[in-house]
């Protein structure tokens, strides 16, 4: 069974994309011509990492799509990360190769094997099934994280008494949240708990905020 896992990871990270597909993807994969050239210097990690919509195959493409290139579309390796479809197809594969063989005792002999080639095609199938459902769940996942707040120039509300070189925390509001950060005051005169603030500079270590009292 390794060695069938081992076949469809070599098969799969040596995949020619002759760049048939014609595809225009914007940020998530940035695929050259110089892909064309050979597919095979193509690392396994730029597969993994591919998440490919149905629209940007299908719907700018020039020429006829290539028959994986429609298996990939629908058993969902195109619209979902590449990985999450495949991890789960080995799965279901392994899974469903070691029910069968288990029940009918032919794990070591030819029929096995048979049961196993068979299932390959069946577990497309039942993967397909599977992680439709988290199609909507990774469509409204954002890849590019959480954008970094700027503090700077936003009022909050003392969490402590801070004076001196002493630190202390701050609640900001930003975005609709609430984040607590830790201030230290500008010019070393104490402000107290619950004191109204305003963030002045980030510290040169970017571990803290600069802060002096606001008066509305």
């Amino acid at each position: 069974m390794l060695l069938i896992v081992y076949w469809l990871l070599t098969m799969i990270s040596g995949i020619d994309f002759d760049y048939d597909m014609d595809i225009d993807i914007d940020a998530d994969v940035d695929v050259d011509a110089d892909l064309a050239t050979d597919g095979a210097n193509m690392e396994f990690q730029d597969v993994s990492n591919a998440e490919l919509n149905k629209e940007d195959v299908v719907g700018k493409r020039i020429r006829p799509l290539k028959w994986w290139q429609i298996m990939l579309i629908y058993f969902n390796f195109v619209g979902l990360p590449f990985m999450f479809t495949f991890t789960c197809f080995v799965f279901i594969w392994w899974f469903t190769t070691a029910i069968t063989t288990a029940l009918t005792y032919t794990y070591d002999n030819f029929l096995g094997f048979a049961i196993m080639i068979a299932g390959f095609f069946t577990s497309l199938f039942v993967n397909k099934i599977f992680t439709t459902p988290f199609k909507g769940f990774f469509k409204n996942l954002n890849k590019d994280g959480d954008k970094a707040i700027d503090y700077i120039g936003r009022q909050g509300i003392l969490l402590s008494t801070i004076s001196g070189d002493k630190m202390g925390n701050a609640e900001i509001s930003a975005n609709g949240d609430s984040h607590s950060i830790y201030v230290k005051s500008l010019d070393g005169h104490q402000l107290n708990y619950h004191d109204k603030i305003l963030i002045i500079k980030q510290s040169a270590d970017k571990n803290y905020f600069l802060v002096q009292f606001y008066n509305d």
